[in-house]
């Protein structure tokens, strides 16, 4: 139900905001306010369990806070398994399974700098075994040509749209393409794609809502952004507490209350 759902906030109306969540607690917040999905941050979530962003996240570390979120939340959980933690698209797809089967309804999965067909793989792999279990699994590919440079102009949106038509035939539903911002080439890439949605990552200087709405963009996620916002007011907070200078702390805060009850059974 939860993955039919999710599949449809991409038809909208309207774009499909994910302001990415990194534990139980950040994704219940979020949910409080109004989200109608939540999708998880890797690097946030790595960084709340202990460990660096990078494919670093050990799977059962991955499986504890998904189980942990999915508890916490009634709206669909799409979670970013980065390079899905293995080389082995078997090993990627078991972990797949092994989210679904606590309730997540979506994943991240990404190519970095790795050639294509490695993810080509790995999406086959994930789309049979989530189609044998008879999970409604949304797979949104994550291509870094943008965020890491790999080509600029014209020949970055020619390769975005052929990486697309490969990770489409292996069986993703979704394009991301993290670090995109110029409004023609979003327009080039949501075209070519058609009818898969295009997501794009929030970043200084992006085009408004309507603008976006306008290119064909479909989903806007917000990254590692809040997770470092929040990061950042931690270390403020603690550092001045830590230098005897505590009143900060009192200043905007959220009530105790009203935070409690967002947890109560």
């Amino acid at each position: 139900m939860r993955g039919k759902e999710f599949r449809a906030l991409h038809e909208g109306p309207g774009l499909l905001m994910l302001p990415n969540a990194w534990d139980a607690g950040s994704a219940r917040l979020i949910e409080s306010l109004g989200a109608k999905a939540i999708a998880t941050t890797s690097a946030g979530l790595a960084w709340s369990r202990g460990y660096p962003d990078g494919n670093a996240l050990p799977g059962d570390q991955l499986i504890a806070a998904t189980r942990d979120i999915v508890r916490a939340i009634r709206v669909p959980l799409s979670v970013d398994i980065e390079a899905g933690y293995s080389d082995d698209a078997r090993a990627v797809a078991r972990l797949v399974v092994s989210i679904l089967n606590l309730g997540a309804v979506g994943i991240n999965i990404e190519d970095g700098v790795d050639s294509p067909d490695v993810l080509c793989k790995k999406i086959d792999a994930v789309h049979e075994s989530a189609a044998q279990s008879g999970i409604d699994l949304f797979i949104n590919a994550r291509t870094d040509v943008y965020l890491r440079g790999m080509a600029t102009g014209a020949a970055a949106v020619e390769e975005v749209i052929d990486r697309a038509a490969r990770y489409r035939a292996a069986g993703c539903d979704g394009l991301f393409v993290p670090g995109l911002s110029d409004g023609d080439a979003m327009s080039a890439i949501a075209a070519a794609i058609k009818p898969m949605p295009l997501n794009i990552m929030a970043m200084p200087g992006l085009p408004s809502i309507e603008a976006l709405q306008k290119y064909g963009v479909r989903r806007v996620s917000a990254g590692s952004a809040i997770a470092q916002a929040a990061a950042h007011c931690t270390h403020r907070l603690a550092a001045g507490f830590l230098a005897g200078a505590s009143s900060e702390m009192f200043g905007a805060v959220e009530e105790y209350g009203t935070l409690n009850k967002l947890f109560a059974a």
